[in-house]
């Protein structure tokens, strides 16, 4: 189900490192992974303290695609060009309202589909390929 513009979207950023120390469990991890994979997810949010640490395990699995995030250009660009499905915070850095607006635009963002874009996805999914089978 996809949001629509003027749908709220609802982000309250705390301290979360408990919370996030749960969510970035191997466990969690897979579970947010195989739903992404799967179709059962579109997309994901990721929040650390810098965002950082939640970029690098979300990438360890396959098929994702997370950057952190912390511009409203990159939230939709990352999805534009890159088909990113895991918008990683920090929440040490983002405060709620630009939380929201990164957020938002994350959401709303939709693949563009252009031919250079296709050839890199393309790429990295085969790159993806040669690390899992070695």
């Amino acid at each position: 189900m996809a949001l629509r513009e003027n749908e709220p979207v609802v982000v309250r950023i705390l301290r979360l490192r408990e919370v996030v120390a749960q969510v970035l469990r191997e466990q969690h991890r897979h579970q947010v992974g195989e739903a992404l994979t799967s179709g059962e997810a579109e997309r994901a949010v990721f929040v650390c303290g810098s965002g950082v640490g939640a970029s690098v395990a979300a990438c360890k699995l396959p098929g994702i695609r997370a950057a952190v995030c912390h511009d409203v250009y990159s939230a939709h660009q990352g999805v534009e060009h890159d088909d990113m499905n895991v918008l990683c915070l920090g929440s040490d850095i983002v405060g709620p309202q630009l939380a929201t607006d990164l957020v938002r635009t994350f959401l709303l963002a939709r693949f563009n589909g252009g031919e250079r874009y296709v050839r890199r996805l393309e790429k990295i999914a085969t790159m993806e390929r040669g690390l899992t089978n070695a």
